[in-house]
């Protein structure tokens, strides 16, 4: 056999390069060699896309209780509160990793005690998003790529396919079940590898937005480790919650960019074609309900008027406040001939 068709063995296989892929890969490492596989180049993943920011429990307003108070309210009913639990009692440390890292937030001057600026957005009771501006997934994404990359046990491959998952039950074996790898489309050289992971294979593959129309996912989120889990044997759950984003930009050219849900949770008001705000009509919280309810609202609204879409307006805060606060979105809209100090999203 050629020796370029040799598998290639790891510690730690790891399909995906988003945040946890990332984030993994760090901690894996201490252990032992990591082979991460990206189907594009590393940052692009759905982490990459994410403008708002992380929400945890930093200012001494709020509390883990209020948190998971907060995040069982808009689940519904439907969350586990014991996992809610563990995710908001845990977030503090980790928003504390990412800083040890390297990842810069955006930082409140006026509290020498509580440094960072910490943004409201739907479903929260207090002010508890922490931020980079308006494009914090980016900066976190290239904030674990960094911290990955100096480490010599983490290796990329870029632009890697994962195809399908290597079994024992696949290849004929009377032991039992593992997996053992993945079949991988090595893009650029147009030819399938073999990864190995001797402790342990990994999808960090995010979801399957893509299947739908419009979303505000990248071409990424396509399924495939869903996909590559099922045909493996591995039981899905809970496969019925996918999340719309309720804001993106209306406009032919823009491909579904986002508008962070942070511009509503700053005071951005839905309306109407012809200026009237209707989201009172929905929930008490107005723009500040859960993501569910906004969404539902603003589809609702189209179908009742036939129109095509409503407006964002965050005018009334001014150019100052809102070139600060959404630097990105500010200049993406700009592209498009949209000014959001003076016009209508």
């Amino acid at each position: 056999m050629a020796k370029d068709n040799l598998p290639t063995h790891c510690d730690f296989l790891i399909i995906g390069s988003g945040i946890a892929g990332l984030s993994l890969a760090i901690k894996l490492a201490e252990l032992g060699p990591v082979a991460v596989i990206t189907k594009r180049e590393s940052l692009a993943s759905s982490t990459s896309y994410a403008q708002g920011g992380i929400a945890a429990v930093t200012s001494p307003d709020d509390s883990f209780d209020q948190h998971v108070e907060d995040t069982l309210k808009s689940g519904a009913g439907l969350c586990r509160e014991d996992v809610v639990r563990f995710v908001v009692e845990e977030g503090p440390d980790r928003v504390k990793e990412l800083i040890a890292w390297g990842m810069a937030f955006s930082r409140d001057n006026h509290d020498e005690d509580h440094p960072y600026e910490l943004g409201l957005e739907g479903g929260h009771s207090q002010r508890r998003v922490l931020h980079a501006g308006d494009y914090t997934g980016a900066a976190i994404a290239k904030t674990l790529l960094q911290e990955a990359q100096k480490n010599k046990n983490i290796q990329f491959y870029d632009y890697h396919i994962a195809i399908d998952l290597i079994t024992t039950e696949k290849m004929g074996g009377s032991a039992p079940f593992t997996c053992l790898g993945a079949y991988v489309l090595d893009i650029k050289n147009d030819k399938v590898r073999t990864f190995l992971g001797r402790r342990g294979t990994i999808l960090a593959t995010g979801g399957a937005g893509k299947v739908y129309l419009y979303t505000t996912n990248p071409d990424v989120a396509t399924g495939d480790g869903m996909a590559m889990a099922y045909r493996a044997g591995a039981k899905l759950a809970n496969m019925e919650f996918v999340q719309f984003h309720p804001t993106c930009l209306y406009h032919p050219q823009a491909k579904s960019f986002l508008i962070s849900e942070a511009l509503r949770g700053e005071g951005g008001i839905l309306k109407l074609k012809d200026g009237t705000p209707f989201m009172e009509k929905y929930h008490a919280a107005k723009e500040l309900a859960s993501r569910d309810v906004v969404a539902r609202a603003i589809d609702t609204e189209l179908k009742k008027s036939g129109d095509a879409f409503v407006y964002l307006d965050i005018r009334h805060k001014g150019k100052e406040f809102v070139t600060k606060r959404f630097p990105m979105i500010y200049k993406e809209c700009l592209k498009y001939g949209i000014d959001i100090t003076k016009d209508m999203i």
